[in-house]
């Protein structure tokens, strides 16, 4: 297959797995709904914990794709998982 497709599916199953690790997170660990929460965390300055902790599935992915030998898969959830750290640094600093 072409190289650039395989890393887009990577990065996309990233990016996919990080919104439903986050919400995941969101639905089992907290009182309030969806919105609540994510407007609770912009308040408290904790969005960049909030994005980390459902870049927890993006391992999953990752490992995944190595295991069935998808390298260049497992090289753009990589790419995704450097994308929300760079986006945690953002709300950190800023």
């Amino acid at each position: 297959m072409n190289v650039k497709k395989e890393l887009f599916i990577g990065f996309a199953v990233g990016i996919i797995a990080n919104t439903l690790g986050t919400l995941l997170y969101i639905l089992l660990f907290s009182d309030l709904g969806i919105t609540d929460t994510f407007n609770a965390a912009v308040e408290q300055d904790h969005v960049g914990s909030l994005l980390a902790l459902g870049a927890i599935l993006n391992l999953l992915a990752f490992f995944g794709f190595l295991k069935i030998r998808r390298d260049q898969r497992a090289k753009g959830v990589l790419i995704a998982t450097i994308l929300t750290a760079l986006i945690i640094l953002f709300y950190k600093v800023f």
